[in-house]
C-alpha cells in the first residue's frame, strides 16, 4: 500500500534549462523502471529538481562529487 516519490538530481555542470529537462526524464526513467518491477503505477510518482538540491555543495566539484550529486531519491508519501 506504500506510496513513493522519486526526486531526481543532476550535478552543476550544463545550463539550468538542461539539467531540469534531464533530471526531469531521469524523474520518468526511475518511475518506469519501478513499474516494470511490477509496482502499480498508481504508487509511484517522480519529478526531476535539476541542479537545485545538490546532496554535495562544492564550488570546484571533484568528478566523485558531481557523481553524488547525479542522482534520484524516493521519498515514502504513504505507508
Amino acid at each position: 500500500n506504500m506510496v513513493i516519490f522519486a526526486k531526481s538530481h543532476t550535478d552543476s555542470r550544463g545550463s539550468d534549462k538542461y539539467n531540469m529537462n534531464l533530471s526531469d526524464r531521469r524523474a520518468k526513467s526511475t518511475v518506469q523502471y519501478i513499474i516494470s518491477k511490477g509496482i502499480a503505477k498508481d504508487r509511484i510518482s517522480g519529478q526531476g529538481f535539476g541542479e537545485t538540491e545538490p546532496k554535495v555543495a562544492c564550488d570546484k566539484c571533484t568528478e566523485e562529487q558531481y557523481a553524488q550529486n547525479r542522482r534520484s531519491e524516493f521519498l515514502i508519501v504513504k505507508k
